[in-house]
């Protein structure tokens, strides 16, 4: 089994650095390239009224964004990676799910959530898991809490 193109969801904070870390890594160690994905989760903006306002909230978010993908680019950089920086509007899940189906492995970070906060929140990468198209690589947050 090859991993040579590593898909690796971004959302921009720390709590991702752990998973990005180990995507740069496991593409040194085969050559491979990484995609740095970041998902606009357009479920924000449902109940707000259809204005300006949605504009500027979609703007920041795409910004976001971008910023958190130009991050992983340059991380890439530094360890010798090819990245290739990707914003799409959606769900997160369901565009990880998606765009699983390119990729040889996704490799994703995770909150290790439990009890009520993960009843209340969900997973993206439990969802993930089970519906990805390819294998997944779940490395838990350095700010999770044991």
């Amino acid at each position: 089994m090859s991993f040579q193109k590593i898909l690796v969801p971004t959302d921009g904070s720390n709590n991702t650095m752990a998973a990005i870390n180990k995507a740069m890594e496991l593409a040194k160690a085969v050559n491979g390239s990484v995609t740095a994905l970041f998902v606009v989760d357009q479920s924000m903006l449902v109940n707000m009224p259809m204005d300006a306002a949605v504009r500027n909230v979609y703007g920041a978010l795409t910004e976001e964004g971008q910023k958190a993908v130009d991050d992983v680019l340059n991380i890439g950089k530094e360890a010798g990676v090819e990245v290739t920086p990707m914003v799409k509007d959606g769900t997160p899940f369901q565009v990880i799910i998606d765009e699983s189906a390119n990729f040889d492995v996704v490799v994703m970070g995770t909150l290790g959530r439990t009890g009520m906060s993960k009843l209340v929140m969900g997973s993206v990468a439990d969802r993930v898991i089970r519906g990805a198209k390819c294998p997944v690589m779940v490395v838990r947050s350095t700010e999770a809490k044991s």
